[in-house]
């Protein structure tokens, strides 16, 4: 690795994606915020992190050396492209609908038949649609408009996953039981992707802290704060689904 790529800072991103990553009172955080902070700590290290639409930061990780994407959903798409730490979270991403509509999908076939379909731009389920051949989908800055669209009736389906949908509901002002789960479509353990330009011993050196950090149970301290019953990600680093 050069020494140009060695000398860059440490950058770090996120989205808004309560209750995982996002800003309150202009600062970053949540779940993975704290896990991020902690291994920093841990670690010696400091770096800004700055909260920015989606796309912006994964373009910033995709081409930026030493920069670190916070959670990124890790699938069959993205394997190459990023260097791993984690899991943070484990996710099931749905196909969502308001009661009021009375739509009864159960299948991806029907889904790709079936009108607008709003997604988070360059999310995972956005880019796993795409490579499933779905052309009605009208992707949006982040998770908060996908729910914006829904109530607003410019779309009748949406997709988001259950760890962030409760959050995600209450901030656009709709009740949960307003809004009726159709189908699973995707099981996903989400990451901190670093760039392919990272230095190796920083993503190795993090991806220790963490395996510390579920060792020791500070890891499970902070899971149980956000997303108190919800179930813990694996130890290991799993292959991408």
């Amino acid at each position: 690795m050069s020494a140009q790529v060695l000398a860059e800072p440490l950058r770090l991103f996120t989205e808004e994606y309560p209750p995982i990553n996002f800003s309150e009172n202009g600062k970053p955080t949540g779940l993975a915020t704290e896990v991020v902070e902690a291994i920093m700590h841990r670690s010696g290290q400091s770096a800004p992190i700055s909260v920015v639409p989606w796309a912006r930061g994964y373009q910033e990780a995709l081409q930026r050396p030493n920069t670190g994407l916070f959670v990124t959903m890790r699938t069959r798409e993205r394997e190459q492209l990023f260097k791993w730490v984690g899991p943070i979270t484990r996710n099931v991403t749905s196909f969502y609908a308001l009661r009021r509509s009375f739509l009864s999908i159960s299948r991806i076939e029907e889904a790709r038949e079936y009108g607008e379909i709003a997604v988070p731009r360059d999310w995972y389920s956005h880019q796993r649609l795409l490579a499933e051949g779905f052309n009605n989908l009208t992707p949006v800055t982040g998770p908060a408009q996908v729910v914006s669209m829904l109530k607003r009736g410019r779309v009748k389906l949406m997709v988001l996953d259950n760890l962030s949908i409760s959050a995600l509901l209450a901030q656009g002002d709709i009740q949960r039981d307003e809004v009726q789960l159709l189908f699973d479509f995707m099981h996903s353990d989400s990451y901190i992707a670093f760039s392919q330009q990272t230095d190796d011993v920083l993503v190795s050196r993090w991806q220790q802290e963490l395996e510390a950090m579920k060792n020791d149970g500070s890891f499970a301290a902070i899971h149980q704060k956000w997303l108190p019953g919800e179930p813990l990600p694996p130890l290991e680093t799993a292959p991408a689904p």
